[in-house]
């Protein structure tokens, strides 16, 4: 007899055994089956004693995996309410077009993936015929979200019901001529099919939890239900390798995300070999779902592996498929029956005996052909065991082979990724196996023709009645107007007019105040979705916890620590605010999610996600061009902005380039507004744009980025006229005379340009050149160096065009005689976007290289950006010109300890 205590000192100890004799027994017996049977029949009763354990609800640890066998046996598969054979045809002209596609493509060197559909084919094609619920039905429909190299599939699918025609199709990946298709799923460039961009992969997967989430999130706050709506992501097993693809998995289970499926389709390649050669990808995808708290369904073997596992009695072949590596496997898929004979059913005396009794022909069907991914049944069983459970996301791992169909050059190559074309001897073995009513002689010149059964053909009218039945046609995009926002009402934004007085404000407070009046509004103040990663006491919004709530779909089962309080910490089923922790990759998916909620659910939602400037564009700028792409609208606040305000905090910390990341994404609008009538001005404008009437020509599907600060200033009172400079980016804040400075008649002058905080080291360096120095100086605010810049370049192509225009730029400053000096506390480069279309002698300073801890007077006179550099700058650029003596700028050097 063992005994458990001597063999498990440590867990028994802090587990005390009230029956030590019994639990001796259970050893006891486990050993004796062990000795009898074999370990494998041990393990395999502890597996099935711990899956019984589980389905009768006892608190145990969870079975992280099980065999690598399928999870739903061929006897539990329900039957396909469908005629098969019709969709077998369908999924014929589908694979053949996707290839078709493709290889007529290749000729033009546009690129293109073939093998990656042929694969996943009817993983996709059974979703399409029995589950993917369209948009035309009630609610909003299912989303989708498609793996990007699977697009050419798609694309055949839409061209089959005719949403597309043979001259879209042969415009594949050339899109110059405003009708082509693009490469992959881009929403900006096809934006009546696509509803989401993909294909830099791990963002689909993490956006689609997040999806996910936001339509529990807008059914828990009543402002639509979208109980019904299922989120689909399909990815590729080497897709997994992505961080962010298992970033939230915890979350989607945590919250009982049962309206949420991942579809992996294990082909066990990626692009240049297997995912896990040594290993098996599947086995480690199971044990990291199922140990996140998710729900695994496996579909690994097709029908012909039923008699195969009938056979097994002994489990030698379950082991045998355990312990082959993935890397085997594929190679099991190129090779004849000999070798598989050897390798595989070698390698065990009950093999050997099994092999026997399986022709050459029965393996070869089981190895090459026979996979639960390409098997209609077994998908439909997984996909309906989705739907149906209960309290968890559900992800399918569906085994494949990537090129299935193509044919021998193509099936498990690993170069099969970037394989472009099939010969035309491949294409027409390809039509034999598929059984399409395709003639040698359709091949003209050596061109694969496309193939179509005709509009009114059965298959044709099986696939659009199969869509009708389900809400319509899928993907797609809402892509019709939606009703615009009334305006909040005028006096939430006026109310930063009057400027501070004495009283210091920061221009995130400035910020977090106008959204507190904004959320207020009746009409559209629940429409706002703010979105923090716990940093909101950072930038003094707990005032919003109890009046808003924290969005937590089992609202607050817990006394908070701070009931007493008045702000305490409330968390609600309707909570408004997402406060999701510390992740930034999760607050920008929720971001998106919310932004694009007026096409996916055709309600119009305000999303403004608060950041720590330095945390937002350089961690998370990939999901800025998903945003873009999604054309996601709403506001994203970079806050305790620049490189110099954030004392003490150091080098990672003191961010100096994000405007300039984000002057790269052409649908943000970029801010670095110095006031807090600035900001309210650049929100009024911007809910305007994306929400309200936009002007002509304007694009609504554009986000606003602003940068504040957490550096309390008196804000000054909004002087009159300057909407428009503020929203273009510059105006003039104020004359040497209008700002109370005595400079001599006819003293030298120059213009200071200054943007966000670094606009009162301006109206310092203004008071220390007159009073020192005689110089004037006119201070400038500019609002956004970027916007200038693109005002600029659509100026210099106006042009090119023949037609005559200014950029604003110029208008600001004409008339100025004097030079141009710009500071910002970013790097040079920043303000530097607009100095080729400044006419006038120019020049910048910056806070270049790595931040640092210190003061910020200190951080400042470090980088040369603080009023007295600027001072020694201005003086140098006047020396330039001969207006100021050249001893003038070592003095000041000297005087100010630079």
């Amino acid at each position: 007899m063992i005994d458990p205590v001597a063999k498990f000192p440590s867990e028994l100890d802090q587990l005390p055994d009230r029956d030590t004799e019994e639990t001796a027994e259970w050893a006891a017996s486990l050993d004796a089956v062990a000795k009898a049977a074999g370990p494998h029949r041990a393990a395999y009763l502890m597996r099935r004693t711990l899956q019984h354990a589980e389905g009768a609800g006892l608190a145990l640890p969870k079975l992280l995996e099980t065999d690598y066998v399928n999870t739903i046996p061929s006897s539990a598969e329900p039957v396909i309410d469908g005629d098969e054979e019709m969709e077998r045809r369908i999924t014929a002209w589908n694979r053949w077009n996707a290839a078709a596609m493709v290889t007529r493509g290749s000729k033009y060197g546009v690129g293109g993936h073939i093998a990656t559909f042929a694969s996943a084919a009817w993983l996709y094609e059974t979703g399409f015929n029995h589950f993917f619920r369209g948009k035309e039905g009630d609610g909003s429909g299912d989303q989708l979200y498609i793996q990007g190299h699977a697009s050419p599939g798609i694309y055949a699918r839409a061209f089959l019901d005719g949403r597309l025609t043979e001259a879209h199709l042969d415009k594949f990946r050339q899109e110059s001529g405003g009708d082509g298709l693009p490469s992959y799923p881009h929403p900006r460039r096809l934006p009546w099919l696509w509803e989401f961009p993909t294909v830099s992969m791990g963002l689909g997967p993490l956006s689609a939890i997040y999806q996910a989430r936001f339509n529990r999130y807008l059914t828990n706050r009543n402002i639509k239900d979208v109980s019904n709506s299922h989120v689909w992501a399909f990815l590729g097993d080497g897709e997994m390798d992505e961080p962010e693809s298992t970033a939230a998995l915890a979350l989607a289970a945590r919250e009982g995300l049962d309206n949420l499926t991942f579809v992996i389709n294990c082909n066990l390649q990626r692009l240049d070999g297997p995912v896990r050669a040594n290993f098996k990808i599947v086995q480690e995808l199971e044990a990291q779902f199922r140990g996140a708290g998710w729900n695994v369904v496996k579909s690994l073997w097709g029908g012909a592996w039923d008699e195969l596992f009938q056979l097994d009695t002994t489990g030698a072949l379950v082991r045998r498929l355990r312990e082959v590596p993935d890397a085997q496997v594929q190679t099991y898929q190129t090779r004849d029956a000999a070798y598989i004979r050897e390798d595989f059913f070698g390698k065990d005396p009950a093999l050997v005996a099994m092999a026997k009794l399986l022709s050459d022909d029965k393996i070869l069907e089981c190895f090459h052909l026979s996979r639960g991914g390409h098997e209609p049944r077994k998908v439909f069983a997984a996909y309906k065991t989705a739907l149906s459970h209960k309290g968890a996301p559900t992800v399918i791992l569906a085994q494949t082979v990537k090129g299935f169909t193509l044919g021998e050059g193509f099936a498990s190559k690993n170069a099969n990724h970037q394989m472009k074309k099939l010969t035309t001897d491949e294409f027409k073995n390809m039509r034999d196996l598929l059984e399409l009513p395709i003639s040698d002689a359709q091949f003209i010149d050596g061109v694969v023709p496309y193939g179509h059964p005709g509009a009114d053909s059965p298959e044709v009218r099986y696939l659009q009645e199969r869509r009708a039945a389900l809400g319509g046609p899928a993907p797609a995009r809402r892509s019709h107007a939606i009703e615009a926002l009334p305006a909040p009402a005028d006096k939430s934004f006026a109310a930063f007019d009057k400027g501070s007085g004495s009283q210091s404000m920061a221009t995130t407070m400035a910020f977090v105040r106008l959204m507190k009046d904004l959320i207020r509004d009746k009409v559209t103040g629940k429409r706002w979705v703010p979105i923090v990663p716990d940093e909101a006491r950072t930038f003094g919004m707990e005032s919003l916890f109890p009046s808003l709530g924290i969005y937590s779909p089992k609202g607050q089962t817990y006394e908070p620590v701070d009931r007493d309080q008045l702000m305490y910490y409330r968390e609600a089923k309707d909570g408004q605010i997402l406060n999701e922790g510390i992740t930034e990759a999760g607050s920008m998916a929720d971001f998106i999610a919310a932004s694009s909620a007026y096409a996916t659910h055709g309600e119009a939602m305000i999303p403004f996600y608060i950041f720590y400037s330095m945390f937002g564009w350089q961690r998370t700028a990939d999901q800025m061009w998903q945003l873009g792409d999604q054309l996601g609208r709403g506001f994203l606040v970079g806050a305790t902005a620049g490189r110099t305000t954030l004392t003490g905090e150091g080098l990672q910390h003191a961010d100096g380039h994000s405007p300039m990341i984000a002057a790269t994404n052409p649908a943000a609008m970029s801010y670095d507004p110095a006031f807090a009538y600035e900001v309210a001005a650049i929100v009024k404008d911007g809910l305007r744009r994306m929400y309200g009437e936009a002007a002509p020509g304007e694009d609504q599907n554009v986000f606003y980025y602003l940068t504040v600060y957490n550096e309390p200033m008196p804000q000054p009172a909004k002087p009159a006229g300057i909407d428009e400079g503020i929203v273009k980016g510059l105006y003039r804040f104020n004359t040497a005379e209008s700002a109370g400075v005595t400079v001599p008649v006819n003293a030298s002058r120059i213009q200071l340009l200054g943007s966000g905080t670094a606009i009162h080291w301006a109206l310092e360096a203004q008071k220390l050149l007159a009073a020192e120095w005689g110089v004037a100086a006119d201070v400038w605010s500019a609002t956004s160096w970027t916007e200038l810049r693109r005002d600029a370049l659509e100026a210099d192509a106006a042009l090119l065009r023949g037609e005559e225009r200014t950029p604003f730029i110029r208008t600001a400053l004409e008339g100025v005689d004097s030079p141009v000096l710009a500071v910002s506390d970013y790097m040079r480069q920043v303000p530097d976007q607009i100095a080729q279309w400044v006419e006038q002698d120019y020049s910048s300073l910056g806070a270049d290289g790595f931040g640092l801890s210190d003061t910020r007077e200190a951080a400042r006179r470090h980088f040369g950006v603080d009023a007295q550099s600027i001072v020694v700058a201005a003086l140098a650029q006047l020396a330039k010109r001969g207006e100021v003596p050249v001893t003038a700028v070592k003095e000041a050097r000297e005087r100010y300890g630079l």
